[in-house]
């Protein structure tokens, strides 16, 4: 019978650890499932390089958040996504985070394009098991929440460039406009132009930034 071999990324041991046992433990009808662990980034990133020279991983799972916000390490589940589609393009790749709003889903398919999508509190050890199935079948898995960010952002037939993104990703987060500038490389005056031509976009005509926020939610863009 053959085997389905499968690299798990997180920086919390126990949440792959439990990937493991209940994955090498399923009944899978036509192969058996070996789960390697990584813990790290730099650890994921030299396993992913090393099968490259060997067997590739049929699936990696990938956490989005590899370090602790105290380590102030900006690396991420998605750099390391970046890495395996460049070393091991034949690999799929599956996300398995917290992280459920629209603007971090439609960012991660932007830039890494995964395979599937699970949000971590909608795992349970059938929707592990159907994931490793749908994917083995070439077809793409993703949990409920992370399916209906994905069917918003495509109803949506307003496009905004990356920019606009991320202005509505910091107003969503309560940060201030005048603190936004400099996180986005930009001027004050733009992020208020800027503002005012996606309050006309989204066709609001006497609304505050809650209202744009709310509205940019409605439309699939947080």
């Amino acid at each position: 019978m053959n085997t389905v071999r499968i690299l798990a990324v997180d920086d919390h041991e126990m949440t792959t650890l439990g990937y493991k046992y209940i994955l090498e433990d399923s009944d899978f009808t036509d192969f058996n499932v070996k789960v390697e662990i990584a813990k790290s980034f730099e650890k994921g990133k030299s396993k992913i390089e090393l099968s490259k020279r060997a067997i590739p991983y049929d699936i990696i799972l990938l956490d989005i958040q590899l370090f602790s916000p105290e380590s102030k390490d900006p690396r991420t589940g998605i750099d390391l996504g970046i890495v395996a589609r460049n070393e091991v393009p034949n690999s799929k790749v599956v996300f398995m985070s917290s992280y459920s709003d629209n603007y971090r889903i439609n960012n991660i398919f932007k830039t890494v394009n995964p395979d599937g999508y699970m949000v971590k509190s909608e795992i349970d050890e059938m929707s592990l098991k159907t994931m490793v199935e749908t994917i083995m079948n070439k077809s793409p898995y993703y949990t409920a929440s992370a399916l209906a960010a994905i069917r918003r952002r495509m109803a949506s037939d307003i496009v905004i460039d990356e920019q606009d993104q991320k202005i509505l990703y910091h107003l969503s987060q309560g940060i201030h406009t005048r603190d936004i500038a400099p996180l986005i490389g930009s001027a004050n005056t733009t992020v208020e132009a800027r503002k005012r031509q996606l309050k006309a976009l989204f066709d609001i005509k006497n609304g505050n930034d809650l209202a744009l926020i709310n509205e940019a939610k409605t439309r699939g863009f947080l």
